[in-house]
């Protein structure tokens, strides 16, 4: 697979691209446990069929000490029981948030779960999180970016 265009070397691209990594680290700031920030990317990630963000991402978990297992079981946490009930509706959250597009939206039940688990800075730092890496999504899927060749800290 070849690389269509070169999101870092246009200037309109480039510049969105910056944009997007500085709203990245709002979620970074926030309380929201790093490992579900993980987790949701790696999710959102694995639904859009994002090969350079399931890369990165689930190398950066890895190298943030996340195990093997619950990496290997991101895809189908729901029958998975090494996640807690956080992660799980953080999970949850995720994908319908990810599936937007299918009409059902985000379930009530989703969201009760989300609110019973996570104070409002955490649910903001969240549907924050959802938002951006759905983006990213979509400009690595359209452009075509590459998967497989990332390192740990290579971006950031």
């Amino acid at each position: 697979m070849e690389q269509r265009f070169n999101l870092y070397a246009n200037p309109v691209a480039g510049s969105y691209v910056k944009r997007l990594i500085t709203a990245g680290k709002v979620v970074d700031g926030s309380s929201l446990p790093a490992a579900t920030y993980e987790l949701v990317k790696i999710r959102a990630s694995q639904i859009n069929g994002c090969g350079m963000c399931v890369d990165m991402h689930t190398k950066d978990a890895a190298h943030a000490g996340e195990t093997s297992v619950r990496l290997n079981l991101v895809a189908a946490w729901h029958e998975a029981t090494v996640f807690t009930e956080a992660e799980r509706a953080a999970l949850a959250l995720t994908e319908e948030a990810t599936r937007i597009g299918d009409g059902r939206g985000v379930s009530d039940e989703t969201w009760e779960q989300v609110r019973k688990h996570y104070d409002d800075d955490q649910t903001a730092a969240l549907i924050a999180a959802i938002a951006t890496i759905n983006a990213w999504n979509r400009m690595n899927v359209i452009v075509r970016t590459p998967a497989g060749g990332y390192v740990p800290g290579q971006l950031g």
